[in-house]
């Protein structure tokens, strides 16, 4: 039985053409998720950033920076009964070669309007639609067009 909120970090990956790359995972009820998982004890969160998204994706990511957080107490959605605190990060993907791992059954790579109207787990919706979409994060990390 968990005692104690688990801190789980996610990333919101961005390529350099503006498009956020999104797993869909049956932890999540075949909902698209971004990657992200647990931080190990003694771990510091931008190397749990790293080794999730590694872990997961295959992807390297840089520049991570501090989004926002949410609260998940035994909501529906998840596989298991949990009460996790989600620290939600936005990242550049260095590399777009994915090798998947087991947790994910496919991948998209979506602009965000264009994410919004996928089947989405509820905090990737609202980190989009409250932090992604009413501000100018994703231009940092995109290439000025000409």
């Amino acid at each position: 039985m968990q005692k104690y909120p688990e801190p789980i970090v996610g990333v919101f990956i961005i390529n350099s053409k503006g498009e956020l790359f999104l797993t869909k995972s049956r932890r999540w009820t075949d909902h698209f998720v971004v990657p992200g998982g647990h931080i190990e004890l003694g771990e510091k969160i931008e190397d749990a950033l790293r080794r999730e998204v590694r872990e997961e994706t295959g992807l390297k990511i840089e520049n991570p920076i501090f989004i926002c957080m949410w609260e998940f107490i035994n909501e529906s959605g998840f596989w298991e009964k949990k009460h996790m605190l989600f620290l939600n990060y936005l990242a550049k993907a260095t590399s777009e070669k994915v090798t998947l791992n087991d947790e994910a059954q496919s991948y998209v790579w979506v602009t965000p309007r264009e994410a919004v109207r996928l089947p989405l787990e509820k905090y990737t919706k609202l980190t989009l639609e409250e932090y992604i979409l009413k501000k100018p994060l994703v231009k940092r990390y995109t290439r000025p067009t000409t």
